[in-house]
């Protein structure tokens, strides 16, 4: 695959992309990412429950989605592993837009980890998304770090590592079993 134009890939380019295109695709800086390595059981299962704990927690006419992209600007547009946004569902939609979102999840695996620890953060806090979290894997155990904008310096700050309840008033009021989220 090739860029369109000179100047490289952008973000709304992701949505001209070949339906034989890979599935998870990221944009980073100009870069096109692509999610190649099988994913394991244990991220997958995490994903899955987590998405379907925070549904029925979510506000009326807010959305829960797995591995949907964010547009933060031009030249990126990652995929978070969960997104939660203010915004009703729309079945057409292929991103999100920061001020929609009110969390991104990242599951760290061993292909991503980098990105998930160091550099995705830096991205959303710059774009505005108020919540990020990260999960770990501890011994087949998952461990949700947690994270708020600070309006002062425009970075995360640590709330918190959660390995046997996560409850939480922000974005909304959640309650979850974590050690629930793989057994």
């Amino acid at each position: 695959m090739y860029p369109p134009r000179d100047s490289g890939w952008e973000a709304d380019d992701l949505d001209l992309l070949p339906a034989d295109a890979p599935r998870h695709i990221e944009l980073l800086d100009g870069a096109l990412i692509f999610n190649m390595s099988p994913q394991r059981s244990w991220h997958d299962r995490v994903i899955r429950r987590l998405t379907a704990a925070l549904e029925p927690l979510a506000p009326m006419d807010w959305t829960v989605e797995a591995q949907m992209t964010v547009k933060l600007n031009r030249r990126s547009r990652p995929e978070p592993d969960i997104i939660v946004a203010s915004v009703p569902y729309a079945p057409e939609r292929t991103r999100f837009l920061p001020e929609e979102v009110a969390l991104v999840v990242e599951v760290v695996s061993a292909e991503t980890e980098d990105r998930d620890r160091r550099y995705k953060p830096g991205l959303y806090a710059d774009a505005g998304i108020r919540h990020l979290w990260r999960i770990e894997d501890e011994n087949g155990l998952p461990a949700v770090h947690t994270y708020e904008l600070d309006d002062t310096t425009q970075a995360y700050v640590a709330t918190g590592v959660r390995r046997d309840r996560l409850d939480t008033p922000v974005p909304f009021p959640v309650s979850i079993d974590v050690k629930g989220l793989v057994r």
